[in-house]
């Protein structure tokens, strides 16, 4: 083979491998859109509600209590003081805050512990019986 063949063979054989690196990106880039992710995990439980708050912060009281405290507090299910009842709140109010919190977060009488919201953080509970006790003054 003559000097001249050769590096048109060798051109060729350049532009060939050339040609075959930029496929095979496109083959790697195509398999990447196919197997990249869907969507995102939603760990349940406790540590799954934690993680979820740490992103969004807690909710507020009245979401809250329409979500979990409306059922026993509007109606007075089971002895529940109802929402706006000045009478029925103001003994409990004069215990303070902190029983309040207590009472809401670890159960009283009939209420169980967080009025039965198990995805509740300790937070959003206090921020349930903020609510309930402004509504309540």
């Amino acid at each position: 083979m003559n000097k001249l063949t050769r590096i048109f063979v060798s051109l060729g054989l350049i532009a060939a491998l050339g040609g075959s690196a930029l496929t095979l990106a496109a083959v790697e880039d195509q398999i990447r859109n196919r197997i990249k992710p869907t969507g995102n995990v939603n760990i349940a439980g406790e540590q799954g509600q934690q993680m979820q708050q740490q992103a969004s912060g807690p909710r507020g009281g009245e979401e809250v209590y329409a979500d979990a405290c409306a059922a026993c507090h509007d109606s007075g299910a089971a002895g529940a003081p109802k929402l706006g009842d000045t009478g029925a709140w103001s003994d409990r109010i004069s215990k303070g805050k902190e029983t309040l919190y207590s009472h809401a977060i670890n159960g009283y009488n009939a209420m169980p512990a967080k009025g039965g919201c198990s995805d509740c953080s300790d937070k959003e509970i206090e921020n349930a019986v903020d609510y309930l006790v402004a509504e309540g003054e």
